[in-house]
Order: structure tokens, then sequence, then C-alpha cells
């Protein structure tokens, strides 16, 4: 019951949020449309994120209007599932299209990056570049091992898509299960080791990103510091 009170509530909200005049905004100060607002900031950040940035706002505030109402539906289902197919395939060709300058743009990044002093490429494609040397003695992980790293995650372009160091802790995670330019450099560095490693895409995600941050065929640049192995002082 409190959850269908709850539900009713929020759905009164949008649609006095919805139905304001556009040329007056309404102050968000009451609990409701505060929540309201929130649900729509959630929807659109993640309409953005899935590259939906461009819809028409009027119609689908109309749609929401009408769901929540009850009021039946102003475009029928064949033609509603028409203009999805049809969206979907646009948005296959921005992706295809984003790829494949994504793609060049990595290759050309990484014949400039392997010209750096002190840029190691190894046989795979991966590069790196040591900032800061553990003991040389120390420890080197096996695929087998947990280890404990801090890292900051970018894109060629400086866009920051993860950040251990943001988060202020590090993360354990098993040398095996991360993306085969993560496993080869774990496998190179030594406990205390801090280095910048350039990941080509396809030693990364490749065409199938795991998210909308990071573009297909994205060449990902990582700030990585290995603090120790699971199991071993």
């Amino acid at each position: 019951m409190k959850r269908n009170l709850l539900a009713a509530t929020v759905a009164i909200g949008i649609l006095t949020l919805t139905g304001c005049n556009k040329e007056k905004e309404p102050e968000l100060t009451s609990s409701i449309q505060q929540a309201s607002y929130g649900i729509g900031l959630n929807m659109g950040q993640s309409l953005a994120q899935d590259g939906l940035n461009e819809l028409d706002i009027d119609a689908l505030t109309l749609g929401m209007q009408d769901a929540l109402s009850g009021t039946e539906a102003r475009v029928n289902e064949k033609d509603i599932i028409a203009a999805f197919g049809q969206l979907q395939a646009e948005l296959e060709e921005q992706a295809s299209q984003a790829g494949e300058a994504n793609q060049q743009a990595g290759v050309d990044y990484l014949a400039e990056n392997a010209k750096r002093d002190g840029v190691v490429t190894t046989e795979s494609g991966l590069q790196y570049e040591v900032v800061e040397s553990g003991d040389a003695e120390g420890a080197q992980p096996d695929a087998s091992d947990v280890v404990s790293v801090h890292y900051e995650g970018k894109l060629i372009d400086g866009t920051v898509f993860d950040s251990s160091l943001q988060r202020g802790e590090p993360i354990d995670l098993p040398v095996a299960q991360v993306i085969p330019g993560w496993v080869e450099a774990l496998q190179l560095m030594r406990v205390g080791d801090k280095w910048k490693v350039t990941i080509p895409s396809e030693l990364a995600y490749g065409p199938a990103s795991p998210s909308p941050l990071i573009p297909p065929n994205s060449v990902l640049v990582f700030d990585m510091q290995l603090l120790g192995i699971q199991g071993q002082e």
C-alpha cells in the first residue's frame, strides 16, 4: 500500500511539473518537487549516456503525462515500434562512424606516443613509461594473483573515465580477470612501481565498450601504481 501511495504521489508531482508553464520554472522546494526533479535528472543522464540527448523534450514530456494520467496513447503501437527501429538504426550508424574515427585517432596517437623518450612498446603493442620505480627486487604478480592497485584511466583527449585516486581508495582485483592490456602490464610491474600505460583498443574493449564514457575502439591511458600482492607482505 505504501509503495502504491508513493508511486501515485510521484506521478502527481511529475504531472504537476510537466504541466507547468514552460516560461516559469518550478521552485523545486517541496520534497515531491525535488524527488520529481531527481527522477527526471536520472532519466536525462541515462538517456544522454545512451546517445539520446537530441530527443524531443516536448514529445517526451507529453508521453509521460499521458502514461501517468492514463490518457490514451496519441501514437499507435505500430508507428512507435517503427520509430524505435529507425532511431536504433541511426544510433548504430553514429556509433559505427565514431568507432572508425576513434580507431584512426588511436593509431595516430600510439604512433606519436611511441616516439617519446622513455616509452617502451611491447610485442603486443602495449606501451608503458616508468614514472617511479619500486624495489628492484620487488615481487611481480602472476596471472593467478590478486593485486592492490591505484589508477586513473583517461581517453587520449585527457577525459577521465574512472579513477581510484579520485575515490580515495585503491582497488583489489584478480590479474587474470581484467582487460588484456592490464593483464600484461601488471605482470611486468613490481610492487611499488608507478607506470603510465597506454593500451591499444584491441587490448582494451575494442568496438564493444562497457560504458558510454568509453567510445568504441578507444585507446586508453592509465596512470597505475602497483601497491601490493594479496598474501605477500
